[in-house]
């Protein structure tokens, strides 16, 4: 049985932030976002432009602080390997440094190859350090910050399958554990955020195997909450709890925020269509983007839902500033992609 949705209406007593158009349309791009020394920082990191194509598949990096009239121009992301550019990069905001982690590269033969290497990132040097490799990479992974020390990465694709790891690495030893394994079918392009030890994971694309060996994607619609031990990081309890639609979304983004009510959740975005880069579904459809916003409260275990004017899709973060949520870049309507930043409304719909 599905949940019911709340009708009440919740109004933003805030101004949506303006900032300028990425110098290039951008998609599948790690947006990240820290607060130093009173400056606001956004920063974008590789994605894939506006061709959807393998060459278009880059690892450019704009960064803009919050006020400032243009993007500048930051170091690409170093790689590890020959090809530079990559999509499906994981990243998250932790202690005023970005991290980022993985993504898969694109040859031009169309092989595409998970990697492995990792790195820390300041928004006020500019300056990379190289982290340990992923023990085993990931991408179309999530990636979240807990007790101000610890990451997860969960789940995600790996070279030639999903992993039901939950990798986790510890900002102050640099190294890498193997935490509770994620409960829910192995799945990549997924959504998910955590507030207060708590986290949230929804939907995804499972891999499937006929007798012939032809490998075939499907949609998981599923939502999980793992509850990590105060005591030992690397224990967490898994439980399914209802999922809002019973329709999976594909590659949306999470974001949690502190409402008066507690702990709120809130995906945005994403499409009913699995598809690889160029928003061509696998099985050939064209992947539409969603308008409507999936909300999780967490002291009421009840989802609510809010809409978008626009749909977007193709996302791999949040943006949540001044109590306003945004997602920058992305593919819109006819797999359009973008160079904008769209605030996503928090109000609720009736019934």
């Amino acid at each position: 049985m599905l949940p019911v949705f709340a009708s009440l209406l919740v109004s933003q007593a805030t101004t949506a932030i303006e900032i300028p158009q990425l110098p290039e349309a951008t998609s599948n791009q790690v947006v990240l976002t820290t607060t130093v020394r009173n400056k606001t920082y956004i920063t974008s990191f590789t994605g894939i432009g506006s061709n959807k194509n393998q060459a278009a598949i880059h690892n450019k990096v704009w960064q803009i602080t919050l006020g400032d009239s243009s993007w500048q121009n930051v170091t690409a992301v170093p790689a590890a390997r020959s090809n530079n550019g990559r999509i499906g990069m994981t990243g998250v905001a932790l202690e005023q440094n970005f991290y980022l982690f993985g993504g898969y590269s694109v040859a031009t033969d169309g092989k595409e190859v998970t990697q492995p290497d990792s790195y820390r990132f300041s928004p006020v040097s500019g300056i990379y350090s190289k982290l340990p490799d992923v023990p085993v990479p990931v991408d179309d992974s999530v990636a979240l910050a807990h007790a101000g020390r610890y990451i997860y990465l969960i789940s995600g694709w790996h070279n030639d399958g999903n992993v039901n790891l939950v990798q986790m690495f510890d900002t102050f030893s640099q190294r890498w554990s193997q935490a509770t394994p994620f409960a829910g079918t192995p799945v990549f392009g997924h959504a998910a955020a955590i507030s207060e030890g708590v986290i949230i994971v929804c939907d995804g694309v499972s891999t499937q195997w006929s007798a012939k060996g032809e490998r075939s994607y499907q949609p998981v619609a599923a939502c999980y909450r793992g509850d990590i031990d105060t005591k030992a990081p690397e224990k967490i309890r898994w439980q399914a709890i209802s999922h809002p639609t019973g329709k999976s979304r594909y590659r949306q983004a999470a974001v949690s925020m502190v409402q008066p009510t507690g702990a709120e959740f809130v995906f945005v975005g994403g499409t009913e269509t699995p598809y690889n880069f160029n928003g061509i579904g696998y099985d050939g459809v064209l992947a539409e983007p969603s308008a409507e916003i999936w909300r999780y409260s967490l002291n009421k275990n009840q989802w609510h839902r809010s809409q978008s004017s626009i749909g977007v899709m193709d996302l791999r973060n949040l943006l949540l500033i001044d109590k306003q949520i945004y997602s920058l870049g992305g593919m819109q309507t006819g797999q359009k992609v973008s160079s904008g930043l769209i605030n996503h409304p928090l109000e609720l719909l009736p019934n």
